[in-house]
């Protein structure tokens, strides 16, 4: 289960409170191992786009073609020992028809890699391919 450090009590600006709330399940429910985000109408501000339990195949088909998305998700994988990790990665999705949102997205993802402190796997990704299960794996480790 993924458990965050807290590092603001009001949380960043730019977040909804339902954003903040849905990232809050993420960390107390087993039920829920993705969050993803974007932005709403009113400039500036994150606010939840789904959130679940997702495979890495779910999360793979959840990905919109055309728009960018801040999303959480904890990687289930066994190591190579057999045991199982549970690792969180915070991935930057900027599929390559959504350029003109980019700089828009990268303060988001910015204000949530410090929001989120605990995780540690950052990864931006422009292709499906680049989310591959194997190379998640490898960087998650």
């Amino acid at each position: 289960m993924i458990t965050f450090e807290e590092t603001c009590v009001s949380g960043p600006t730019g977040f909804s409170e339902s954003s903040l709330d849905a990232l809050h399940r993420l960390r107390e429910r087993r039920e829920i191992n993705t969050v993803s985000l974007r932005y709403a109408e009113a400039p500036g501000v994150l606010v939840p786009d789904g959130e679940g339990n997702l495979t890495h195949d779910e999360l793979m088909e959840a990905l919109p073609a055309d728009e960018p998305r801040l999303i959480v998700h904890e990687l289930a994988f066994a190591s190579p020992e057999g045991t199982r990790k549970h690792v969180p990665l915070l991935i930057f999705w900027m599929p390559p028809d959504a350029v003109e949102q980019e700089e828009t997205y990268t303060s988001g993802y910015t204000a949530l890699k410090d929001y989120l402190a605990d995780v540690h796997v950052h990864l931006t990704a422009r292709r499906k391919e680049h989310l591959e299960y194997r190379r998640l794996v490898a960087q998650a480790g």
